[in-house]
């Protein structure tokens, strides 16, 4: 059973950090293409940042310079760190797994991110 867990989400103010988790189980992570993706109140669903299983990036424009996607295939974990945080980054990030070959997609449940002014 494929289950994606984000954590390190919280409180934050204006021009601050957060380094946001995602431990992946039941995927063979190596060949997941992972992304980030968030959601704010009365907002569609919008992509953050992605990191393909050969480890190449790519960001939204609201977020480059400020955001880096990374991840550790050993830990089967995907890391979001947010730097130079905005009002605006407020929202539930999501943590995405695509796999390349199946194309199965799968969701994790969130990470409330809330940046204060």
């Amino acid at each position: 059973q494929v289950r994606l867990v984000e954590s390190g989400g919280g409180l934050v103010q204006a021009g601050g950090s957060l380094r946001l988790q995602c431990a992946a189980s039941g995927v063979a992570f190596p060949f997941n293409n992972m992304g980030w993706y968030r959601q704010a109140p009365g907002k569609q669903r919008e992509v953050v940042a992605t990191i393909s299983n050969k480890g190449d990036t790519t960001y939204a424009d609201s977020v480059k310079g400020r955001f880096g996607i990374s991840r550790e295939n050993g830990k089967n974990m995907v890391f979001l760190q947010m730097n130079s945080l905005k009002p605006e980054d407020s929202g539930v990030y999501y943590c995405r797994s695509e796999n390349v070959f199946t194309r199965r997609t799968d969701w994790g449940q969130g990470t409330q991110v809330t940046v204060s002014s």
